[in-house]
């Protein structure tokens, strides 16, 4: 668990790390919104989908993010996976007249649709993934803070805690690895002392999880504790007036990074609306309307 990579901030010198942390936010979502779209076809699907991963490659490429610590982000999340996967083969959500047979268990139809549906959830996971994992690889906590309030801002003629909503996410970010480490340790403690979590009974393992889950809420509170005096120690206070240290500026180069992001989403947006297939035109069909 402490591999995941979630939340970590890795300060390297690349473009992606001066870029406006709210072109990187607003980036961001525009490539997950984008990520979410389904086309006429699971070949178009998984052409545009794999279009954005190689940008995002690229992306990671430039940041220097690594993929290493995003493969054992997924392995942390092998349940989840599981899961989905097994869900979507078993129980198919479309008209089962209308898909094709895979293979047969004891009278039991598999469906390619169902496992390119599942496929299609798993990618977009991974993508979801790498976006957050940059974003947070290459944003301190602080700028992460700034740009989140900054959207917020309109919000506050209306009384809401647009400060205390950004500083509340950026902190639980910034804790999911410390978190996480805290888990790995207390498990390590755990089975020195002979706990198993690995093996034995559903009753063995409910003491188990709750031998692991007990000092975890310990700790968490005892960190809580301890930064929310080293905030008042400093004079941290939220409703009072603030000035920054640094001020965010933005440049040329990040309106262009935000004119290629908005521009994959608006040719998104254009091939769903139109019911594109690259392929059926490639094969002299025309677009299917």
């Amino acid at each position: 668990m402490a591999s995941f990579a979630l939340g970590k901030y890795i300060p390297y010198k690349t473009p992606i790390h001066r870029m406006d942390p709210r072109v990187k936010v607003l980036g961001m979502i525009f490539l997950m919104v984008a990520v979410f779209f389904s086309y006429s076809t699971f070949s178009m699907t998984f052409s545009v989908m794999g279009a954005i991963a190689l940008f995002i490659i690229v992306i990671m490429i430039i940041s220097k993010t690594s993929f290493l610590k995003l493969l054992r982000s997924l392995k942390s999340l092998w349940f989840m996976i599981i899961f989905l996967l097994i869900i979507y083969v078993v129980v198919p959500k479309n008209d089962v007249t209308e898909m094709h047979v895979a293979f047969a268990i004891k009278g039991y139809n598999f469906y390619w649709e169902s496992f390119l549906d599942a496929a299609r959830i798993l990618l977009r996971l991974v993508l979801m993934i790498g976006l957050s994992m940059v974003l947070t690889a290459t944003t301190s906590p602080l700028d992460l803070t700034y740009a989140l309030e900054w959207y917020m801002t309109p919000l506050k003629v209306i009384g809401f805690p647009a400060h205390i909503i950004a500083m509340t996410i950026s902190l639980a970010l910034r804790f999911i690895p410390t978190i996480l480490e805290d888990v790995n340790r207390i498990m390590k403690a755990q089975t020195s002392r002979g706990v198993d979590f690995e093996h034995g009974g559903f009753g063995k393992k409910i003491k188990a999880i709750i031998s692991l889950i007990i000092p975890l809420f310990v700790s968490a509170f005892i960190r809580s504790d301890e930064l929310a005096n080293a905030m008042e120690c400093r004079g941290y206070d939220p409703n009072g007036k603030r000035t920054k240290y640094r001020k965010m500026h933005f440049k040329w180069s990040d309106a262009l990074a935000l004119v290629v992001v908005a521009a994959i989403l608006g040719g998104c947006i254009y091939m769903k609306v139109i019911n594109f297939d690259l392929f059926n035109i490639l094969l002299g069909e025309g677009a299917v309307l």
